[in-house]
């Protein structure tokens, strides 16, 4: 039990790295505010925060492409909604972001090359062949339909929100239903994963790179 539980730490600083309020904070400043005070000090304000997150993290030294990143995807959404001046056009970036990844996940599993195994091989840098062995590769695609169900709900409820203008509660669930939820949903992607991997009784990373043959001792850790 301890060894899972290290384990999903360790998965969860790999996921993280510190940049989660960096994108759930600026939509929810700029939701929340704009019930209080003008569209364009709404935007300023978002503005704002993502520029000061960003420079603290400058500040102390983290890498420069976290807090770019996030400044990025608030100065995108800020533009939107100011161009148009339309409160709610600033969540057009966060649900065409997910209708993308979900017709990726989509066309991934059509193609039987999971999208979970892409992101595992970009990630871990294991061999792409290993991911599409018939004793490992069901894992990957049980993973990301997964992916793809939450995908799905998470682009119903932007898009039933965002045509009844729902800004705040469109704000929440595009910031709870995005990193907070991701987490917990490649949590258990981990959990699930290194399970049902072993069920499977196919070789662990290792012995395959070094052609091993049966019996395995499978894959233990890392999914």
């Amino acid at each position: 039990m301890n060894g899972i539980v290290h384990q999903v730490r360790d998965e969860i600083r790999i996921i993280v790295r510190g940049k989660t309020i960096d994108i759930i904070l600026p939509p929810l400043v700029f939701g929340i505010m704009n019930s209080f005070v003008s569209l364009n000090i709404a935007i300023f304000l978002s503005l704002g925060l993502a520029l000061t997150l960003g420079g603290v993290r400058l500040f102390r030294g983290q890498k420069w492409h976290y807090a770019l990143g996030g400044l990025l995807g608030v100065s995108l959404a800020s533009g939107f909604s100011y161009l148009t001046q339309s409160a709610v056009n600033y969540f057009i970036p966060a649900i065409a972001g997910t209708l993308f990844l979900l017709i990726l996940t989509v066309i991934s599993l059509l193609l039987g090359k999971p999208l979970a195994a892409w992101m595992s091989h970009i990630v871990r840098g294991w061999p792409i062949e290993w991911y599409w062995r018939h004793d490992v590769v069901p894992a990957y695609r049980e993973v990301t339909f997964f992916w793809s169900a939450l995908l799905f709900i998470r682009l119903i409820l932007q898009t039933v929100l965002f045509y009844t203008n729902e800004v705040i509660t469109l704000a929440w669930v595009t910031s709870i239903l995005g990193r907070p939820i991701t987490i917990l949903v490649l949590i258990l992607s981990y959990i699930y994963g290194v399970w049902r991997l072993k069920r499977l009784g196919g070789p662990g990373v290792e012995e395959y790179r070094q052609s091993k043959e049966r019996p395995w001792a499978g894959q233990k850790k890392g999914f």
